[in-house]
């Protein structure tokens, strides 16, 4: 099959106009007044646009046929354009979207389904300025950050794919939680995640719940207690080592934002967040001679005993040109349970993607326009 969403502007004409989707309520409330039409109009085209996932005018059955005319000459609803869509022997697919027909600004985004939840891992950024020394996402230099609308879109697009659109009567959601563990890092680009948390959760129209939605950042302290207190999400923090020489080495944002800094800001996030969204998950990649000896559980669980928590132990998902190994799987295993035997819950995360490179640490969106047609894959 071939997927695309559906447009009522050629490429050429959507360059002229402006992007609707990714407007606040109150933006759409502002467009409408300007144009001088009934308010309740901003209501109705709000819902066809979130709620219904509507992407041309045409279609909104309630909105008179001039007010379509003028929103067609000036706006159109552009979630992305999918390159390329591939299906994981495991039921995992991974999308490439390029937004603003920029070949350089595409990201990928992956969906993870699973017996109880489906589970969307969206990017913040194109590319990533971290470096880390393990994720192939580090290995592509920053390009710029994403904006509100191509946070959101992502959703939109895996909605649309999974069968989330068009709605159905007492439907349940496929794609019900969303992770920011794609590419970037997404601290760094705070206001447009915020606004992109605004829409994903506005029950006025996509409707998502706050604690369905997490973030995972690789440390930026000073701004890891407004995820609680603004917007009021889930905490994920890419630890990896609990020795600060060595997470620095692995990780350079340690060297701004080190161990004790990092920790006393996750302190903080407990305090404000909310009973569902207290527990934070560290994660925590196990390389093999590097970060997985006994000594380094220990000094794992003692750094983060007292906060409500939950290890994700990661086996390490090798990509082209990585210089690290996976610990062996008795030696993840064993780990977990001195982690465990200390009082913290620990786990062991089951690659999902990885024969599409869509696992964790995976991610890399450089994009050739000759090297990737437009297909999918289902």
């Amino acid at each position: 099959m071939r997927y695309c969403v559906r447009h009522s502007s050629t490429e050429s004409e959507k360059r002229q106009q402006n992007n609707l989707f990714g407007k606040s309520y109150k933006d759409i409330v502002q467009i409408i007044d300007s144009m001088g039409v009934s308010s309740f109009r901003s209501k109705q085209l709000y819902e066809w646009m979130y709620t219904k996932g509507t992407t041309m005018f045409q279609d909104m059955g309630n909105i008179p046929k001039d007010l379509k005319q003028r929103l067609e000459e000036k706006y159109v609803i552009d979630y992305g354009r999918v390159l390329d869509n591939q299906l994981s022997e495991d039921e995992t697919r991974k999308m490439l979207i390029q937004f603003d027909n920029d070949p350089r600004a595409s990201v990928e985004t992956v969906f993870i389904p699973t017996t109880y939840r489906g589970t969307l891992c969206v990017s913040s950024q194109v590319g990533c300025s971290l470096s880390c020394t393990f994720c192939h996402t580090g290995t592509q230099k920053l390009y710029r950050n994403l904006t509100p609308a191509e946070i959101a879109g992502q959703y939109m697009v895996a909605a649309w794919i999974a069968g989330d659109y068009p709605q159905k009567e007492n439907q349940v959601r496929k794609v019900s939680n969303i992770v920011f563990m794609g590419q970037g890092e997404p601290l760094y680009n705070f206001r447009n995640v915020s606004a992109a948390i605004e829409l994903l959760t506005d029950p006025k129209g996509i409707g998502l719940a706050p604690w369905r939605i997490t973030i995972s950042t690789s440390g930026v302290a000073p701004l890891i207690p407004r995820i609680a207190s603004e917007l009021r999400v889930g905490l994920a923090v890419s630890l990896h080592s609990a020795d600060n020489d060595l997470r620095s080495e692995i990780m350079p944002i340690n060297k701004t934002y080190p161990l004790p800094m990092l920790m006393q800001s996750c302190a903080e996030f407990v305090k404000l967040a909310s009973p569902k969204n207290r527990r934070i998950t560290f994660e925590y990649v196990m390389l093999d001679g590097v970060n997985d000896s006994d000594l380094d559980a220990k000094r794992l669980a003692r750094l983060i005993k007292g906060l409500p928590a939950h290890v994700n132990l990661i086996p390490f998902n090798p990509w082209p040109g990585s210089a690290y190994k996976s610990s062996s799987p008795e030696r993840v295993e064993e780990f977990c349970k001195t982690v465990e035997s200390l009082g913290i819950y620990a786990s062991v995360r089951q690659p999902r993607g990885d024969d599409i490179l869509a696992a964790c640490g995976q991610l890399k969106s450089d994009y050739d326009n000759n090297s990737v047609e437009p297909h999918a894959t289902a």
